[in-house]
């Protein structure tokens, strides 16, 4: 009994410390957990390609709408900095220039998100060509029990339903043509109501493209790095 009675109070903190690792192992690993707000403010928005062009509504899911086309030299100029091709880039620009008021999202972020889904339409050593079509369609691996994904920032076919827009004023809304699919990312992130201004609103953005924080934390890097090389 003696002896019982002396290791009553370890076994107690053993188990406390046990029950306080499980609960710190089950909240860390915890799925689709809600991302950390970065503590360093997100990428901003650069200054718009076109100096006095006013940020134009967000283009309707498979309308027509006008485009506002960047200025070519600021296009060439910041493509080649960036090391990001010159139709990629363009497309970007566009998306950025057709900003819903409200909504912060720049060039950076859509073209971190371009890096990462398809390397600007580049992936497995394809060309992307001035109209925005990789030399071959890129088609991403099965997602469990749902459909592909497609193109270069990788859509599955029901998101793309609901978001698809014309990028690039020819009337269509391809998920192959990359400045329909960059002006569908932007109106996607813009849509999910998030303060991309702010760290926590645009990791939250991010995540909801992808749920996955490796996934945001890469982005973020590459956004990131397109920032820093442009400015």
């Amino acid at each position: 009994m003696i002896r019982l009675h002396r290791w009553l109070p370890v076994a107690a903190g053993v188990l406390v410390v046990s029950v306080l690792a499980y609960v710190a192992w089950a909240f860390v690993s915890a799925p689709d957990a809600a991302p950390m707000a970065y503590v360093e403010a997100p990428v901003a928005a650069p200054a718009a390609p076109v100096a006095d062009a006013a940020p134009a509504p967000a283009a309707p899911a498979g309308s027509g709408a006008v485009v506002k086309d960047p200025d070519p030299a600021w296009v060439a100029k910041t493509a080649a900095a960036a090391g990001i091709p010159v139709p990629a880039m363009r497309a970007y620009a566009r998306a950025q220039l057709a900003r819903p008021a409200g909504c912060a999202i720049g060039w950076t972020t859509l073209a971190g998100v371009g890096w990462i889904e398809s390397q600007h339409g580049t992936l497995g050593g394809r060309t992307v060509a001035d109209d925005g079509r990789s030399s071959t369609p890129i088609v991403g691996s099965a997602l469990g029990a749902l459909d592909h994904a497609y193109g270069p920032m990788q859509f599955i076919p029901s998101t793309w339903s609901r978001w698809a827009s014309d990028g690039d004023g020819d009337g269509l809304a391809d998920i192959d043509d990359l400045d329909d699919a960059a002006m569908t990312a932007m109106r996607y992130l813009c849509g999910a109501g998030d303060d991309l201004a702010t760290g926590q609103g645009w990791s939250q953005a991010i995540f909801a493209y992808n749920h996955s924080q490796q996934y945001v934390d890469d982005v973020y890097a590459a956004a990131q790095s397109y920032a820093q090389r442009t400015r």
